[in-house]
This record gives structure tokens, C-alpha cells and sequence, in this order.
């Protein structure tokens, strides 16, 4: 147990000196130069029996605070519950087009096929458009944000320029596994290291992804990542290979975005979390193997040393624990939870655990990937 518990300390010592600052959960959209010309930006927003956000939704977009050319492409994908009724009942001074999506051709996850179909509408409506909104059904942007975006977009040439929405942390699945859940995405994907360009580190967050059409063109567009369900690392992935600029910053009282989708249910929790864990490991055996084993030593050897332990090893566990959970402070901050919360990191990470598990096991069930009564088998992008 001591020489476990001493691993995991010299991993934490890492994390916190040699992953990006990533813990400290502080990259936010700076403000930025307004550019002389406003440049077009078509918002394509893909939708699947979205009705009880969709009309707060596009209406925020509608009425947005943007100086530039800016219309609305709702790609309705076979809803069944009146979503693209409630989204023509919003008023706004912006175009609103409503693109029926077409079946599902074999190979195309559901989200990119919807975006492609709005973004076919986009080109055809809006072809000098020099900019694609892609934003989630479920996300609330505040009026100012396309433009504070656009901005900084300008001012720093970026191809693809990320906001990660607030999510819903209420209850006390949310209030377990959320923080947990950004600060987890945060190691993985370190924002400043997304925003370096120097790393070959990239992410995006696919509620909020603005994106150049040039870049986009540069890659094939959507069709040459068609298979993909984690879509917007990617694609945030495939720009940066590119050698363009990308940004990835988190949801801020200057530049808001919000997820309207509730989190407070251990379902809703699981549906989120295992839909694309396994994915995440390419669905490879020996990547879950791995990832299960460092997920023990890295959040559970020192909380273990610390209950069943003695001695040096207890008095090990104890240091890494306090430095897991000054790591995780930040985030709980961020989300309005208390300091004291940051100690339950070890038990959101074993929940995890769980989910990543199943993920696999739908995986091998031949159920992997499941959204909205869909259910994609293995595959990777073309």
C-alpha cells in the first residue's frame, strides 16, 4: 500500500506542475478589439425531441446582440414531440430556417449528420458567411456572445474558438459528478495547452464551437469525421492538425453560456458520462485495463492507505488526498460548491469508474453509444 500510495503522490505532484495549470480551471474568453468589418456567422443547431429547451434556446440567438449579418438553422432531426413548432413560435429580428434532417445513412453519428444538414442550408442561404455556430439544443448563450467570440476570433485568427457551457451541478448526483466531470475533462484536455499552439493538445467543447468556414473546408468538412461521437474533439483535433489557432474557454459572467439539460438524477448523470466513455478509449481493452488501474492509484490508493492503512503510508495517503483535493477547489468554486466537497473526489471518481465500465459492457452488448433511442456500433472516423 505505501509503495501505491507513493506512486500516486509523485502523479499528483506532476498533475499539479506539469499538466498546464489545468486544476486551476481559470482560461476564460478575454475580452478583445472589435473588428472593423462584423464577418457573417450562420448558427446551425442540430435538434432531436428537444421541445422543453429549444424555444429559450433559439430565441436567445434570434434576438443576439451581433452587428454583423447572423441567421438561425435549426436542423430538426425526425423529432416527435413538436420541437420545431415550439422553435417557429419564437420571435426575434434574426432569420430562423428549419432544415428537416434526412434519414441516417449507415456510418454518420446522428449530431453530425443533423449539423451537416444545416450546414448544407447554411452554405446555400448565407455562402459569404465566414463563420458556423455549431451550438447544442440545450445550451442558452447570452446575447453578447457571439459577438465577444467573433471578436476574439478576429483578434487572434483562430480557426475554432470553444466556450465550455455551464452544466447544471444541482442535487446530489449533479452536485457529486459534475465538477468532477469538468475537472476530469479539464486533465485531459488543459485549456491553455488547447489554446498553445506550440501543444498538439486539442479540445473543444460541442455545446459552443465557432468555427471558420476556410477551416473547416481545410478538413473535408463534416463527411471526413462522419463516424465520430465524441464530434467536436475531433474536430477541434483535426483543425489543429491543420497548423491553425484554436481556443478553448470556459463559461464566464462576461461570456455565458448555459446548459439548460438537468443533471440531478443519477441517470441523467450515467446517460451523459457512459454514451461515449469507452469511445473515448478507441474501445480498446487494454486502454480500459489502464484506465482503471491509474484511476485507482491516481484518486483511490491514498484514501484507502488513509482508512486501512497505518503509519507511513497513512500519513502518505493523507498528504495526497489534501493535494487532490486543493487541486479540485478551483472547479467546485467555479460551480458555486463548498471546499469541503473537493474530499469527495476519490467517490465521484470511483462512480466513474462504474460508468466507464459500462460504457464498455453496452459496447460489447452491441448497445454502445446510445442517444435518443439511437444506438451506434463501433466505428472511427474515415
Amino acid at each position: 500500500m505505501l509503495a501505491l500510495t507513493l506512486l500516486s503522490f509523485v502523479i499528483w505532484l506532476f498533475l499539479l506542475f506539469g499538466r498546464g495549470g489545468f486544476w486551476r480551471a481559470d482560461i476564460a474568453l478575454p475580452a478583445a478589439k472589435e473588428p472593423e468589418r462584423w464577418p457573417g456567422v450562420a448558427v446551425v443547431i442540430p435538434a432531436r425531441d428537444e421541445a422543453e429547451t429549444i424555444a429559450r434556446v433559439v430565441e436567445a440567438h434570434r434576438n443576439a446582440d451581433y452587428p454583423g449579418a447572423l441567421q438561425v438553422f435549426l436542423a430538426d432531426d425526425h423529432s416527435s414531440d413538436g420541437t420545431a413548432d415550439k422553435a417557429r413560435a419564437t420571435e426575434g429580428s434574426r432569420a430562423l430556417h428549419i432544415v428537416p434532417v434526412g434519414d441516417l445513412p449507415e456510418g454518420w453519428s446522428g449530431k453530425l449528420w443533423a449539423l451537416n444538414a444545416g450546414l448544407a442550408a447554411a452554405e446555400e442561404t448565407m455562402p459569404d458567411a465566414d463563420y458556423v455556430l455549431f451550438t447544442d439544443a440545450d445550451i442558452v448563450c447570452d446575447r453578447g456572445l457571439v459577438r465577444k467570440l467573433v471578436a476574439h476570433a478576429e483578434r487572434e485568427k483562430l480557426a475554432l474558438a470553444s466556450i465550455m457551457a455551464r452544466l447544471d451541478a444541482s442535487g446530489f448526483w449533479g452536485g457529486l459528478l459534475v465538477p468532477a466531470f469538468v475537472f476530469f475533462f479539464q486533465k485531459l484536455y488543459p485549456f491553455a495547452e488547447v489554446c498553445d499552439p506550440r501543444s498538439k493538445v486539442a479540445g473543444a467543447a460541442g455545446g459552443v464551437v465557432l468555427l471558420r468556414r476556410s477551416a473547416l473546408e481545410a478538413i473535408d468538412g463534416l463527411e471526413a469525421m462522419r463516424g465520430a461521437l465524441i464530434d467536436d474533439c475531433t474536430l477541434a483535433a483535426r483543425v489543429k492538425a491543420t497548423g491553425r489557432k484554436i481556443g478553448l474557454y470556459h463559461s464566464s459572467p462576461f461570456a455565458q453560456a448555459v446548459s439548460l439539460r438537468k443533471n440531478d438524477s443519477y441517470r441523467a448523470m450515467e446517460t451523459m458520462v457512459a454514451r461515449t466513455a469507452y469511445t473515448q478509449l478507441d474501445h480498446n481493452p487494454l486502454m480500459l485495463a489502464g484506465t482503471l488501474v491509474g484511476m485507482f492509484v491516481i484518486y483511490l490508493a491514498a484514501p484507502l492507505a488513509v482508512l486501512f492503512g497505518d503509519g507511513d503510508a497513512r500519513m502518505l495517503g493523507l498528504l495526497v488526498w489534501a493535494l487532490m483535493a486543493f487541486a479540485y477547489m478551483p472547479t467546485l468554486k467555479r460551480y458555486g460548491r463548498r471546499r469541503w466537497e473537493a474530499l469527495g473526489l476519490p467517490l465521484a471518481a470511483a462512480v466513474f469508474v462504474w460508468f466507464t465500465c459500462l460504457s464498455a459492457w453496452r459496447h460489447w452488448q452491441g448497445r454502445g453509444g446510445e442517444w435518443k433511442g439511437r444506438s451506434y456500433p463501433a466505428r472511427k472516423p474515415s
